[in-house]
């Protein structure tokens, strides 16, 4: 992905280590893609039915991770207490779309590629969030 080299384009400051913000917004954008492609998996399943929850999750975390990276990618006027809440609403997002996603995992790959994605990209939120401070 280009978030590192757009990242390092910025003109000004940024108080925050930029690897590790760039890791985070790369971490964002691929649960994203994964929620969305699993609950869109889930719609084709035949017992779509059970997964109505899954699909739910998955899509509310998707716009989640998906809002969180934008944020996270705008420096300019920066806000430290909006930053840490969106990233404390994308870490419970994740948490509890990768435990939704793990109860399928067994019965749908899908799920549990979508479960991996999600538990990595709580671990980069809060990773961020301690850094922030």
């Amino acid at each position: 992905m280009k978030t590192a080299e757009m990242m390092n384009t910025y003109p000004a400051a940024i108080n925050l280590d930029r690897d590790l913000l760039a890791r985070t917004v790369d971490a964002l954008v691929a649960c994203a893609q994964a929620c969305t492609a699993c609950a869109d998996a889930c719609l084709s399943e035949e017992m779509v039915a059970d997964l109505r929850k899954c699909i739910r999750t998955n899509l509310d975390c998707a716009d989640i991770c998906a809002t969180t990276a934008r944020v996270l990618s705008r420096h300019t006027g920066y806000d430290a207490n909006l930053t840490c809440a969106q990233l404390q609403a994308c870490a419970q997002a994740c948490k509890s779309c990768g435990d939704e996603c793990e109860q399928h995992a067994g019965h749908h790959e899908h799920c549990r590629i979508c479960a991996d994605a999600c538990r990595a990209c709580e671990q980069a939120c809060n990773e961020l969030l301690a850094a922030i401070g």
